[in-house]
């Protein structure tokens, strides 16, 4: 990380202009995020999972949602919510991924909740239906297919009820 820093620094002296994007799975840590303070204008992390258990489960995670939850306020924090320019370049903010599994195991009713209750209502939210089952998926019977059209609408009605509509394909 020191290198990588170091290197940003550098090329923005020497005229990089474009926004720095920090893509993440989301399981970060504060004190790392806290290091990036100023220096990435937008924050892409995933929101894997509304449930340790379940993240514990499929992903081998523990305590998920504690790192997860605490590092997209941090981000958030730092860059707000996304801002999109006349072009619709996103330029700064907070763009939070979710991808939906099967039969509910992604616990999306409460990552919208989390996103829309404490972060922002405001809060760019990309719904992600390209789920394949794919490695140790097929152990879970409940992972062990792709995600149907319908599970996909309800997740993103779900984030439609919570107020969460920038980023929604509506249907």
């Amino acid at each position: 990380m020191p290198q990588i820093l170091e290197a940003l620094v550098t090329a923005r002296e020497m005229g990089l202009s474009v926004p720095l994007v920090y893509n993440s799975g989301g399981y970060d840590s504060v004190d790392t995020l806290r290091l990036l303070d100023g220096i990435f204008d937008i924050y892409m992390p995933d929101m894997k999972y509304g449930s340790d258990e379940m993240a514990l489960k499929y992903s081998n995670a523990p305590d998920y949602t504690r790192y997860a939850k605490a590092a997209i306020l941090e981000m958030h924090r730092q860059v707000g919510d996304l801002e999109i320019d006349d072009d619709g370049v996103a330029t700064k903010g907070l763009l939070v991924r979710h991808l939906v599994l099967p039969a509910g195991a992604a616990g999306t009713a409460e990552v919208v909740r989390f996103l829309s209750r404490e972060v922002s209502g405001n809060t760019y939210l990309n719904v992600m239906a390209q789920y394949r089952p794919e490695y140790k998926a097929c152990g879970y019977s409940e992972l062990d297919r792709s995600l149907t059209a319908q599970e996909y609408r309800e997740a993103v009605r779900m984030a439609a009820d919570a107020g969460l509509t920038r980023g929604l394909d509506i249907y």
